[in-house]
């Protein structure tokens, strides 16, 4: 018997779709359903990469899905990667923010790079070295990483990044670590921002740099456990750069201009969110058929019919369509040279989506009884994921509070010594 596909996240009439936004979330959708929902409690458990879901990514050609048409992908805007992203999330948490991790690097250096102010010199030779990038994407399947967080402030865009690179002839001595690093060993190449440092000047944010390091490459390593709470198929371990060289053909982007982006393209930085939205779809998924007996290896027991399950029930709706609203609302802001009102809302965004996913996670264990809580159903799994969104950098819960709170009472440029 042919399984029936679950309704769309985003329905086409309702949210206005493109046809290939409609195409690629159904292939998504279809994907994780059919195939990934069925493996992820094994990479949960055994805390490994999702290597078979990656090779149906690729034969799926979405590992290519941000690269511009014109040289060889699918040309998915950020917005169809967004709803993509969080149709995947909803069959394997760890999968999809993975994803996030190989796509972001072609979203950096397609779409937001394109929509920068640039000399033409500087775009030649960018549009040169990605065809580079995308190439070993869709030819060999080459999976790329961005490993972000370094233990202290640079992730969160307060200082520079400790990751340094020593230009010297033909290009760069890498030298530094990234902590957290999703897809550590699995990867083929790791996307290091990182600060080019000349003659023992000072460190400097202005200077940092996007290069693309081969795994394989000397001076590259990998260590520690990886026995987290939550995401465990995300293989987010420490790598360890030790004077690696890195050839001028890897700079991802043109020098000085990731501070641009990450100033004139803030939504760079919201990619994480579409998991955690497929993650709040997930959970109020699993409740609905829960309650009405639909859950394969839960039994067949009705429990629609009590007041109080239809009353949780309604009020996990109310929140899924909140964040939904909010999160579409923001997908479809994210450009260049964002209003101050499109950003504030997109960190309210990725604050809601965070804690509201594990809020639905934590109302559907309480509503589905003490059967939510077994590990060989998927609400367990989806709980604890969902509890990893609000600690994840650069825009943690706190950092998009704290930015909302001065940025809804100060100007640009205010500051309370000017009243004394």
């Amino acid at each position: 018997m042919t399984q029936k596909l679950d309704a769309a996240l985003f329905e086409a009439r309702a949210f206005n779709l493109s046809p290939q936004q409609i195409e690629l979330t159904q292939r998504a959708r279809t994907l994780g359903q059919t195939t990934f929902a069925g493996r992820a409690s094994t990479y949960d458990t055994e805390a490994r990469f999702p290597t078979e879901n990656y090779q149906d990514l690729f034969e799926a050609e979405l590992m290519g899905i941000c690269i511009p048409k014109e040289q060889g992908g699918l040309g998915a805007d950020f917005k169809t990667y967004a709803m993509v992203a969080a149709e995947i999330g909803r069959y394997c948490g760890a999968t999809a923010l993975s994803w996030n991790m190989h796509v972001a690097s072609t979203l950096w250096t397609g779409q937001l790079v394109d929509g920068l102010d640039m000399p033409e010199s500087k775009r030649l030779g960018h549009n040169r070295r990605r065809s580079v990038h995308y190439k070993r994407i869709l030819e060999n399947k080459a999976i790329y990483s961005q490993p972000f967080s370094e233990g202290g402030a640079a992730a969160a865009g307060s200082k520079a990044f400790s990751t340094i690179a020593e230009p010297i002839t033909g290009g760069w001595l890498v030298n530094g670590k990234k902590i957290f690093a999703s897809l550590s060993g699995h990867a083929d190449y790791y996307g290091v921002l990182c600060t080019e440092i000349k003659d023992r000047e000072k460190p400097s944010r202005r200077n940092t740099l996007y290069l693309a390091i081969p795994a394989n490459e000397t001076g590259v390593s990998v260590e520690g456990e990886w026995n987290p709470l939550g995401m465990r198929g995300t293989v987010s371990r420490t790598l360890i750069f030790n004077n690696v060289f890195i050839r001028e053909r890897e700079l991802l982007m043109p020098r000085g201009f990731y501070i641009e982006a990450a100033s004139k393209w803030p939504h760079m930085f919201f990619t994480l969110s579409p998991t955690y939205m497929g993650l709040a779809q997930a959970a109020y998924d699993f409740t609905v058929k829960y309650l009405r007996g639909e859950v394969e290896g839960a039994g067949t027991t009705k429990r629609r019919m009590y007041p109080t399950k239809q009353i949780a029930v309604a009020q996990m709706r109310v929140m899924l369509e909140q964040t939904k609203a909010l999160f579409y609302q923001v997908i479809s802001e994210a450009s260049a040279n964002p209003t101050k009102d499109q950003i504030l809302r997109a960190y309210t965004a990725q604050y809601t989506v965070m804690e509201n996913a594990n809020e639905l996670a934590q109302l559907a264990i309480r509503t589905c009884g003490g059967q939510g809580m077994l590990k060989s159903l998927p609400l367990e799994r989806i709980y604890r994921d969902s509890r990893c969104g609000s600690l994840m950098l650069p825009w943690t819960a706190e950092i998009c509070i704290d930015r909302l709170g001065k940025a809804c009472l100060y100007e640009q440029g205010e500051s309370d010594e000017d009243e004394s």
